[in-house]
């Protein structure tokens, strides 16, 4: 049998919560939802996994 971990806050309920709320989603509102998570001054791109903690390491030297 296994057990679900969750993080801080979270509980079974929470994660109900969430998976009620983004299979209701419609497709526009998904759309609209990723478009606002996205400043207009942004780019969301795929990056190896293996260059993830470099990737961070500019970003917090651009904003340094």
């Amino acid at each position: 049998m296994s057990h679900n971990k969750f993080p801080d806050g979270w509980d079974e309920e929470r994660v109900q919560q969430v998976l009620a709320y983004y299979e209701q989603q419609t497709e526009d509102d998904a759309l609209a939802e990723d478009e606002a998570g996205v400043a207009p001054s942004e780019t969301v791109m795929s990056v190896p996994r293996d260059l993830v903690p470099k990737v961070r390491e500019l970003i917090a030297k651009h904003r340094g």
